[in-house]
């Protein structure tokens, strides 16, 4: 006999552990189980452990809304993220719901039952058969498996070691070793001036660039402020203002692109000095076609103007024994290449559908709210924000959650389902970046709609209106 459960969550990351505690406030008699894949909570910030590993945003907005950050940086580093979703798990009692090494291989809804049943394997490789009513997938939007590494000529001659970030191998010893960092994006821009206490020297060698803006790494303000007022009263008021100012400069950005361009170029201008070489900061796309790259405290500028690191624009030809040969004719030397080439997309953790025993394909469906899919009853993918902080998102979808289940108990209903009957509604792609990650997972990826509420708005205003405030009957989704 399958054990049951009202809800299944599907991951115990930053927004598996968030949909527990917001089930725990908001529904405490509905029973929950949460299936891990790996052996350890966290996530992301738990499985990422490359030098400088940090957040891209500020926690007041990567943080959940129910739980204040009180450290004092608010661009925070891997291990006080994964120990702040501990303490959210502690507190609110998760620990014991959750399932570690079971890794979750097909989930089957049957209408006749109004039920999920979700077949894992455990640690030992056994089956596991579990059901349960609704089913919310917070499995993030990458494999954890393996990082996306395109093919590179002459790889096999390389005589130095080859590293993905995703895959950081335990106590590498870089000391005095030439690295040369493969990507422009977060993790290479973090990478690089982590790497330059011990590294000879590193090298950041990048097809284009990317935009990044320099961040404070704390909050003086609400650091002063801790002083005269309460915790959750500092927590909420630097909330507000950060998403208010990630949505002003994401608007501004879009309406008013040269401006914008020009204001990021000068910053990065004006913390190198007028010698160095822009051509390595200035993108050939508007800003916001893909994600800002944070860089707190200006350290990615420091150490590029000590000359512990270095940056260079150009395409390689092919790796060779001492390190990899440009198409412009030069040579990086390297003891260590670092391929920080980005993610490979792998949404629902590459869980195999069923929907009353015929496979379920989630490329052919439209998205609503950001949350549901098309045609799938009692089933949520949290999916945060690629323009500002995850959690924003997975937090009010965690809570849209607890509203439909408390709708469904108070209305006696066993499911819910979005359908589209409105023929006007046309299919667009899913997300509009031109991030190579982003492209790569077209095909693999739903759709999102023309129009409310199949549109992704990426605008945590219109969102928090739709998701906690939308009815919740709208005549698209439908209750049986």
């Amino acid at each position: 006999m399958a054990e049951k459960f009202d809800v299944l969550i599907i991951g115990a990351g930053l927004s598996g552990i968030g949909a527990a505690c917001h089930l725990k406030r908001e529904c405490p008699n509905k029973t929950f189980v949460i299936l891990e894949g790996r052996d350890a909570m966290g996530g992301t910030w738990d499985l990422f452990r490359y030098p400088g590993i940090r957040s891209d945003s500020d926690m007041y907005t990567l943080g959940y809304n129910f739980k204040p950050w009180t450290n004092p940086k608010a661009i925070a580093d891997g291990p006080s993220i994964r120990a702040y979703i501990h303490e959210a798990a502690q507190e609110y009692d998760v620990n014991r719901h959750i399932r570690y090494g079971h890794k979750v291989l097909k989930a089957a809804w049957s209408t006749p039952k109004a039920a999920w049943t979700i077949e894992a394997t455990n640690k030992a490789g056994e089956p596991v058969t579990i059901e349960a009513n609704f089913v919310i997938s917070c499995t993030g939007y990458y494999n954890y498996e393996a990082g996306y590494t395109p093919e590179f000529k002459g790889r096999e001659r390389f005589k130095g070691q080859i590293i993905h970030p995703q895959l950081w191998p335990e106590n590498l010893d870089y000391t005095n070793k030439k690295v040369v960092i493969i990507g422009s994006g977060a993790t290479a821009v973090t990478l690089l001036p982590s790497m330059t206490d011990k590294a000879a020297h590193v090298t950041m060698l990048q097809r284009s660039p990317s935009y990044v803006i320099s961040v404070p790494q704390e909050d003086i303000i609400s650091n002063k402020l801790r002083k005269y007022l309460p915790e959750k009263v500092v927590y909420h008021m630097a909330r507000v203002r950060n998403v208010g100012l990630s949505l002003g400069l994401y608007r501004y950005s879009r309406a008013k692109p040269a401006v914008m361009r020009r204001f990021l170029l000068s910053q990065v201008r004006r913390q190198l000095g007028q010698d160095f070489d822009m051509s390595h900061f200035s993108p050939q796309y508007n800003p916001w076609d893909e994600r800002l790259c944070a860089v707190p405290n200006g350290d990615l500028f420091k150490v590029l103007r000590k000359g512990k690191a270095s940056i260079v624009t150009d395409h390689i030809d092919t790796f060779t024994e001492e390190g990899i040969l440009l198409k412009s004719g030069k040579t990086l030397e390297a003891d260590i290449i670092i391929t920080a080439t980005g993610l490979d997309i792998k949404l629902l953790g590459g869980i195999q559908l069923e929907k009353d025993g015929q496979a379920f394909d989630v490329t052919k469906k439209m998205i609503y709210k950001g949350s549901m899919l098309e045609d799938l009853p009692n089933a949520v993918m949290v999916f945060g924000y690629t323009n500002a902080s995850w959690t924003l998102k997975a937090d009010m979808i965690s809570e849209y959650v607890c509203r439909l289940l408390k709708h469904m108990d108070k209305t006696g209903t066993r499911y819910c389902m979005p359908n589209n009957g409105d023929s006007s509604v046309e299919k667009t792609p899913f997300l509009d970046m031109r991030s190579g990650y982003i492209q790569r997972a077209l095909g693999r990826v739903p759709y999102q709609g023309s129009k409310a509420p199949w549109r992704l708005y990426q605008n945590y205003a219109m969102d928090y209106a739709l998701l906690r405030f939308g009815k919740l009957n709208d005549g698209v989704i439908k209750f049986a």
